[in-house]
């Protein structure tokens, strides 16, 4: 009985794993940026409480989408096989489960804000085949046992040898078209030729309006062996948004719309965009889960056009407080209009590094804030400016118990030595970053065991919007030893030294590294 629960079990999660990745590549076809995986899977991330995404970030950093991922599909194989065992045992049950989740696929893609007709073509395929196979490979099972070889009229070898050769050639076929489906996905073949295709116009030092970068000045690197790098490389650039799967998004077919409480209504194209008279800038952006010491930030040289530009062509109407950006996929996030308006570069990013702006990043468009925190400014895939009051609308995060406004803490964090390391005795090197973007960095200190303060050489400015770096040279005795850091801002504040919890508005405290001297 064992044996055959096993058989029953594994047709279940061939029949349901055939189901699901033809929906995918159907998806792959026909909906690039939504398909019944991604649908479920950002409907129950959407419904997860705060503390659960939390712990996720917390514990998984840049990979806790992947985490999820793995324990959503687990959760489904141990579905499927359960509705494999229901189906032998009574007949028409497990495919009843089958056709509920397919029904609940449908109802996801439903519900996305990126939904479209062609969108609905996954979760139906996914629905028939499920429903059609587990019934097709159950009846093979049942045909194999004793009790039913005679009612069937196939000598029970022969049933057997059939179902096994439909398990196999399932177990086959699925894994070809897992395998297709994930090569589709991760080519995103359509998106990534458009963008390859991209020249993006260079602005230059004597172009006009054009507005070049500054260049890095000398002294900006301090050269300390085993700090992270003062621009950080796009492949290494952290990743934070509620986005399940990249989605996929077509330059050509890409608007920004300007709505809300302006004067008029504005609908940009991504070739008018790019005519506009863009800017360079170097900009340091952190998410507000980096813990303290933490690496969820990063600095990059980016290029768009001023949001306040676009904001001031729409006409913004009095009393509005807010811009509500919106994304392709439904996220929204809540910035402060001064902070779109006054003279920082916020832009409508189109460029990282002198590349296209990467898909994962955002392509085709995003936009950058200086000094405020992700959560509440640097929206990717961007769609809509909405022009609005916080009295009047709240974004993805404000509904979960963060704050409505995020502003960048000034913080710091200790990169040499690395935490329970050991280095040669003598002339010990502290070096690190320290940041407060849009407000700047005037100053650092660190501290060895608990003793006194002592200022740590800065490395030149780039601008109060980037990130700086610091280091301090300290002679210290074979043994165990811990430092700490602070920073104090262009404002005369110093870091605040209490610790709190990155909820709701970001962590404080100071980072403090433990090593031995040898």
């Amino acid at each position: 009985m064992a044996r055959t629960n096993g058989w029953a079990a594994l047709s279940g999660l061939i029949a349901v794993s055939i189901a699901v990745i033809a929906a995918e590549l159907t998806a792959a076809v026909v909906s690039p940026s939504l398909s019944p995986v991604t649908a479920i899977g950002s409907t129950v991330i959407d419904v997860l409480p705060p503390g659960v995404k939390d712990w996720a970030i917390e514990t998984f950093g840049t990979a806790d989408k992947l985490a999820f991922l793995v324990v959503m599909f687990l959760v489904m194989a141990v579905a499927a096989a359960g509705a494999g065992v229901l189906e032998y045992r009574w007949r028409r049950v497990g495919a009843a489960v089958v056709l509920t989740f397919g029904l609940a696929g449908i109802a996801a893609v439903a519900a996305r804000p990126q939904a479209s007709t062609a969108s609905f073509a996954a979760p139906v395929v996914a629905l028939v085949l499920g429903v059609m196979l587990i019934s097709v490979l159950t009846d093979r099972l049942l045909a194999w046992q004793p009790r039913r070889a005679a009612d069937v009229g196939v000598p029970a070898p022969v049933a057997r040898r059939r179902f096994l050769v439909g398990v196999g050639a399932g177990g086959v076929v699925a894994a070809a078209s897992g395998a297709a489906a994930a090569g589709l996905r991760n080519s995103q073949s359509r998106v990534t030729n458009a963008r390859e295709r991209i020249a993006l116009p260079r602005p230059t030092a004597s172009a006009t309006p054009t507005r070049a970068a500054v260049v890095v000045p000398a002294g900006a690197d301090l050269g300390v062996d085993g700090m992270a790098p003062l621009v950080t490389p796009n492949d290494d650039y952290y990743r934070i948004d509620t986005a399940l799967v990249v989605p996929v998004v077509d330059p050509n077919t890409w608007r920004l719309r300007v709505t809300g409480m302006v004067e008029r209504e504005v609908e940009l194209t991504f070739d008018e965009l790019l005519a506009m008279p863009l800017v360079e800038s170097y900009i340091t952006l952190a998410c507000v889960s980096n813990a303290v010491g933490g690496d969820l930030i990063g600095n990059a040289k980016w290029l768009g056009w001023p949001v306040r530009e676009l904001l001031a062509r729409a006409g913004v109407k009095d009393g509005a407080d807010m811009v509500l950006s919106r994304s392709i996929d439904g996220f929204t996030a809540s910035t402060p209009l001064a902070a779109m308006t006054d003279d920082r570069d916020a832009l409508i990013a189109v460029g990282m590094n002198d590349e296209t702006l990467p898909i994962e990043h955002g392509f085709p468009v995003r936009l950058v804030v200086p000094g405020l925190y992700g959560f509440v400014s640097a929206t990717k895939w961007v769609t809509e400016l909405r022009v609005t009051r916080y009295d009047d609308d709240v974004a993805y995060w404000s509904t979960r118990g963060w704050s409505e406004r995020g502003p960048v803490k000034t913080s710091s964090r200790i990169d040499v030595p690395q935490g329970n390391s050991t280095v040669p005795a003598g002339t010990v090197t502290i070096a690190g970053y320290a940041w407060a973007q849009h407000r700047g960095i005037e100053a650092v200190d660190v501290r060895v065991d608990d003793g006194p303060w002592l200022p740590a050489r800065l490395g030149t400015d780039i601008s109060r919007d980037t990130w700086r770096q610091f280091s301090a040279d300290v002679d210290l005795e074979p043994g165990s030893h811990s430092v700490q850091v602070r920073a104090v801002d262009s404002t005369g504040a110093v870091q605040v030294d209490s610790p709190a919890p990155v909820a709701p508005d970001g962590a404080t405290g100071l980072h403090t590294v433990s090593f031995t001297v040898s």
